[in-house]
């Protein structure tokens, strides 16, 4: 048999039969270096970021060659840490604008009271009616006897007058409206009205119908009745009860956060029918009797 004749190659070819395990190797470690980035990026805090991205930055523009082809790192630079709060460009023009719309607003809410102060003059200076600004935004508070009569939630004429001059002054803006209902804190107890509750609510609804129908929107308005739970003074004597007989328009500012919503509330789609238990909005009529009646 003829004998076969060993190459030197051969036993090249073995030793480097399994280098491929070395290249590998390396990409499984440079794919698992790059994952571990990958991870630690996403969840990194953004003032350490911004720190990290100009330290690599300012390293990489501040190569120098001492010999051609051998690069040489510069001395490492100090860079001052990235405050995230610190005021840049964009927000002070944020807070230049957002200071804009504040001072713009409260020129329309100034505007409006004075606006609202002239249409009832005469009533504001008799005293039936006080006009004040505040934190919330403008209140109007208005006597009970100068809308309704005693234990009535019927608007009378010279009220239906004063109150569509009001609802023009308001329907030219578009800030939220709400119409409280207050009494005093004597009972009352009639077919209509079985407590103060009911008298507060169908006032301030009243008030309310007669804004839509004189063009105010009615998702700017919410009707509200309070009762006697939030007097302005005591009801020892009967300066003070006249004092708590009222209903309250505030005009809501929107420079900050609404006020909450107190209990009881009852929306101005429907204001009346929520507080019926028939569904159907009481009559127009003059309530009967009850010893208490003649106090609203």
């Amino acid at each position: 048999m003829r004998r076969r004749r060993h190459r030197q190659g051969d036993d090249d070819n073995r030793e480097n039969h399994d280098r491929w395990l070395v290249s590998y190797a390396d990409f499984i470690t440079l794919l698992f270096a790059f994952f571990v980035v990958m991870y630690s990026l996403s969840s990194v805090n953004e003032g350490k970021y911004r720190v990290l991205s100009d330290s690599l930055i300012n390293a990489f523009r501040n190569v120098t060659v001492n010999v051609p082809g051998d690069p040489v790192a510069a001395p490492p630079q100090v860079v001052a840490p990235v405050n995230p709060t610190a005021p840049t460009t964009a927000n002070r023009l944020l807070d230049a604008e957002s200071q804009a719309r504040r001072q713009a607003e409260v020129k329309r809410m100034n505007s409006m009271a004075e606006d609202i102060r002239r249409v009832l003059e005469p009533l504001t200076r008799g005293g039936q009616v006080r006009v004040s600004e505040g934190a919330r935004g403008i209140t109007v508070e208005i006597n009970a006897s100068v809308l309704f009569a005693p234990g009535d939630a019927t608007l009378g004429a010279s009220a239906v007058a004063a109150l569509r001059a009001v609802a023009q002054v308001l329907a030219a803006a578009e800030f939220p409206v709400t119409v409280e209902g207050h009494t005093d804190n004597i009972p009352i107890s009639t077919a209509r009205f079985p407590s103060n509750w009911e008298l507060s609510a169908v006032r301030a609804s009243s008030v309310v119908r007669l804004f839509i129908d004189a063009g105010v929107r009615g998702d700017r308005l919410t009707a509200a009745g309070y009762g006697d739970q939030r007097p302005l003074t005591d009801n020892l004597n009967e300066e003070g009860r006249a004092r708590n007989r009222r209903v309250s328009i505030l005009i809501e500012s929107m420079l900050g956060d609404p006020p909450p919503r107190a209990p009881g509330r009852i929306r101005a789609d429907d204001p009346i029918r929520s507080i019926m238990p028939d569904g159907e909005p009481p009559p127009a009529q003059t309530p009967g009797g009850g010893d208490a009646s003649a106090q609203r």
